[in-house]
């Protein structure tokens, strides 16, 4: 099943060859290289209605596709330990692989949060995890897209919209000023959120790797190597920011 793309979602924006993503991919890192040197003898920018406007578009999206993927779930029946993609063109598996293309495309949207750090002049913000973490997401979901959109990738699409919503809602008090910082204390909860997140998603890859279930097992291999990685980055993260910067 995971040599052969899926039909539904061959031909839907961006799925059908690897051409447009790597182009995009290869487009970022020019940016994020580059970016700061042209940043350099330049103002920092403000962007503040921007960001309170693409901060609570991305938290309403990330509403909308958390509800679709839950309640599609829901109404199809969904099993959280082994839950093969449905190929069908049926009502409900049409609508999960929808809301899996969204996710896709949140993906290539979220680039942006990048784009607003450099014209920012946020520059320690673009840390190597940030540059990974939205670089591989975009090759990771356009795959689930083209060969699995629904079945067992629905779990990761489902909790990533979830921990997005408290995401992107720190984000946005964020960019309304520092009047708003006494509001942020929760950032470690965040990080933490975040964490409980990889592990959660390590662990449901993890499980059918060792029981019969009919969703390809190569790629819960690669969701669970690619977890491992984010997990680690993340714990390094979590260390520098929260203890070491404590002491």
């Amino acid at each position: 099943v995971f040599c052969f793309s899926d039909p539904r979602t061959d031909p839907w924006p961006l799925v059908h060859s690897p051409l447009p993503v790597t182009l995009l991919f290869a487009s970022y890192l020019f940016l994020v290289a580059l970016g700061p040197f042209y940043m350099r003898q330049r103002k920092p920018l403000k962007l503040r209605g921007l960001l309170i406007a693409y901060n609570l578009a991305m938290m309403t999206l990330s509403s909308y596709m958390f509800y679709e993927f839950l309640v599609t779930s829901v109404l199809d029946d969904y099993s959280y330990l082994c839950q093969p993609v449905d190929y069908s063109r049926s009502e409900l598996g049409m609508r999960m692989a929808r809301v899996c293309w969204w996710f896709f495309f949140s993906k290539v949207i979220e680039l942006l949060d990048t784009v607003f750090f450099i014209l920012r002049k946020k520059q320690e913000q673009v840390t190597f995890l940030h540059v990974y973490h939205h670089g591989t997401m975009l090759f990771n979901w356009w795959s689930g897209v083209k060969y699995v959109p629904g079945g067992q990738a629905f779990f990761i699409g489902m909790i990533n919209s979830f921990v997005h919503i408290f995401m992107y809602g720190y984000y946005s008090l964020a960019s309304l000023g520092p009047q708003m910082h006494r509001y942020l204390w929760w950032k470690r909860y965040l990080t933490i959120m975040q964490l409980c997140q990889f592990v959660a998603i390590a662990a449901h890859s993890s499980y059918n790797l060792f029981t019969e279930c009919p969703f390809p097992d190569g790629f819960n291999i690669a969701v669970f190597l690619y977890i491992l990685s984010l997990i680690a980055l993340f714990l390094h993260f979590y260390y520098r920011t929260y203890t070491r910067g404590k002491q």
